[in-house]
This record gives structure tokens, sequence and C-alpha cells, in this order.
């Protein structure tokens, strides 16, 4: 049984959304304010969780970038129109998806599954070697932990994702239009400029001289590789 986190203030939409999910045989957790979902994710392992921006004692951004320090868990942001949706999709908080209010929940129940399939698809694949090492650079990928030279660098789960896909087919060049879809899933709304400055931010952790790359390398016209 999935069990997902649902945190907004508006009590009758998460009464409605919880309802729902019961119906699809989920269990349902239920937040109002930041604080109280900060505390639940700590405590609980969610497959989901449902996080609307505007919260009281702590907005849906400040707790998904406090749930990126600890867990990797997908998240969905529930937004008014005319939020900035570059910062909401995670370029800078870490959330894996966004939907605009009013939402239709059979959407909502779409887009959740998407994200959960492809997670279960990444589980399933990880009997890979869960460790790999190239120059400077080394990958953790049980504990999901990236460290150069020794010390640990924080990615959010996208840019590990990404690095992960590429640090396990070195040489080969991935167009952006396929790094969006195997990171984000063809569902995804947003456009391949996500891409880049996933890759952009990126290099600024694992890159000495982010502009002279050593490992994630641009071939021109095509997309990106690593190479180490």
């Amino acid at each position: 049984m999935k069990r997902v986190l649902v945190v907004d203030d508006e009590k009758l939409i998460v009464k409605g959304i919880k309802f729902s999910l019961e119906q699809d045989d989920m269990q349902v957790d239920c937040a109002y304010d930041g604080e109280e979902a900060l505390e639940l994710a700590k405590k609980t392992e969610y497959d989901m969780v449902l996080l609307d921006i505007m919260l009281p004692k702590l907005t849906g951004l400040e707790v998904c970038q406090q749930i990126r320090e600890f867990s990797n868990v997908p998240i969905i942001m529930l937004t008014a129109k005319g939020e900035d949706m570059d910062k909401i999709l995670g370029l800078e908080y870490g959330a894996d998806d966004y939907i605009t209010k009013p939402f239709n929940i059979l959407e909502v129940k779409a887009r959740m599954k998407a994200i959960m399939r492809r997670n279960s698809k990444k589980e399933a694949v990880q009997e890979k070697a869960s460790k790999i090492t190239v120059g400077d650079l080394s990958m953790d990928c049980d504990s999901r932990r990236v460290y150069i030279e020794g010390k640990e660098i924080n990615l959010t789960a996208k840019e590990f994702d990404m690095l992960e896909l590429l640090v396990f087919h070195p040489n080969k060049v991935y167009s952006r239009e396929v790094l969006l879809n195997t990171i984000w899933g063809s569902e995804y709304p947003g456009d391949v400029r996500t891409v880049d400055v996933h890759i952009r931010r990126l290099r600024e952790k694992v890159e000495t001289n982010p502009g002279e790359p050593k490992y994630i390398h641009t071939k021109w016209g095509v997309g990106y590789y690593f190479q180490g």
C-alpha cells in the first residue's frame, strides 16, 4: 500500500484529496501547516508528498527544501496561478512536479502514478553496481551520496539522477530532450531549459572549473555526456 502525505491549510481540499486517494487503496496522512508536515516527513517513510506552497509557519518551498536534506521522496507542489514555475519545479528547491490550482483530482492521481511508476522502474534497475569512482568523483547509489576528493557534495534529487545516468553511461551523448524525458518523464510540462539549468548547477558542484569541465561535457548541437 502506497503512503502519501497531503499538506494544505485548506481543510476541504485535503479532505477531498484524502477521500479520492483512499479509493485507490492509498494510505493518506494529512498536515495543515509547514511545521507539522516536516515533522511527519521526518518520522514516516512516504511514497509521495503533495505539498501546497502557501502554508502557515513554514512555506511549502521551505518544507520542500528541508525534506530534501534527508529524503528523496517524490514531491508534487500545489500552486496558485502566477507562481514562478522555474523555482517551484525544483531548480532550487528539489520538487519533482507541480500542479496548478484549481486542479482535477484525476490529473493529480495520473501525475502521482506516473512518478511512482518511474521510481519503481529505477528501483528495479538498481541491481547494478551501487558504487562507482571516476577520478576524484565517487558515487554511492544506495545512499545517494556524491563525493569529490572525499568531500561530500550536496545534490538535489534530480541532479543526482542526471549525474547517475551520465556516469553509468560514459561517453554516451544524451540530447536535452532525452534527458528531460528520462529524468522528469514524458508527462513533465516543462521544457529543455530545465535540463540546461540542472547541468549548469551540477557543473558548479562537481567541477573544479565549471567553464572547463572535466566530467560533464557538451557536444555542441547534440547534448551532454560524461567523460572521466
